[in-house]
């Protein structure tokens, strides 16, 4: 989990998981697209296959690369866990201003 969100830190990377939501795309498709130059993407790329956040497949001379789901669906396992304990505080919030506000319509 911690690798999932130091790759997911840095802006490029995050950009390029960003861009690689729609498919696998080839290095210099991922750089043009970003306006990076192809040793950064590399780079980028090479942090984001090791955190397991993406897969490389070789076609030809081209080396696509493309998302893997399991680390993300950890991550929202994990940010689950946040949303329902917020839920639960935002709820009982609710509740309590509700009550307030009948208070002040009764006084």
């Amino acid at each position: 989990m911690v690798e999932t969100f130091a790759a997911l830190a840095e802006p490029n990377r995050f950009r390029i998981v960003e861009l690689l939501r729609s498919g696998p795309r080839p290095v210099n498709t991922i750089g043009e697209r970003l306006a990076l130059r192809q040793p950064q993407v590399s780079k980028h790329l090479k942090v984001l296959k090791a955190a397991g956040l993406v897969e490389v497949e070789p076609r030809a001379q081209q080396r696509f690369y493309a998302l893997r789901p399991e680390p993300l669906r950890r991550l929202d396992d994990w940010l689950d866990r946040y949303r329902q304990l917020w839920d639960e505080r935002f709820d009982a919030m609710d509740e309590v201003l509700e009550e307030l506000t009948q208070k002040e319509d009764e006084g």
